[in-house]
């Protein structure tokens, strides 16, 4: 690929300077156009060489980092840890009332029953203790001179 350098007497190597070889252009299928819209066209720039050789090219921007989004000052973490706290001292109250209010059920049933037993028997104790002297049905024995000899009633 390379010419060989010229073999020199040691005294003449002072200085030695190679040509490089210039690589044949390879060929290459054209390149499909694109159609770009009129304003997106980069500009061209071209650059002088200081061995007068100007080099043309698109201007490339540099990669502009993603803007950073704003952090909400709470996190949602902790948004979602106070929401379910919430939720349970909710839930916690609400079975604190349930369960007061079957409590209070439970006495107002028992006072009910309570005060039917006293009623009823209240009606049942003037049934047999009553005052009255008439009534319907029943069997009266009048005990006054009882003598019991062995073991016999006699009245």
């Amino acid at each position: 690929m390379y010419p060989e350098p010229a073999r020199h007497a040691p005294a003449e190597q002072a200085v030695e300077v190679h040509q490089p070889t210039p690589l044949p252009p390879a060929v290459m299928a054209p390149a499909p156009l694109v159609a770009v819209q009129p304003g997106a066209v980069p500009a061209v720039a071209s650059i002088v060489l200081p061995d007068g050789r100007v080099v043309t090219g698109y201007a490339l921007n540099p990669a502009q980092p993603e803007p950073l989004t704003a952090k909400p000052p709470v996190s949602r973490t902790a948004v979602n840890v106070a929401l379910g706290g919430v939720g349970f001292l909710a839930v916690c109250g609400g079975l604190l009332l349930l369960t007061t209010f079957i409590t209070a059920l439970t006495a107002l049933i028992t006072q009910l029953i309570t005060l039917a037993a006293v009623i009823f028997g209240g009606w049942i104790a003037m049934q047999i203790f009553g005052t009255t002297g008439h009534r319907s049905g029943g069997t009266t024995v009048n005990i006054r001179k009882a003598v019991i000899k062995r073991s016999h009633f006699h009245g």
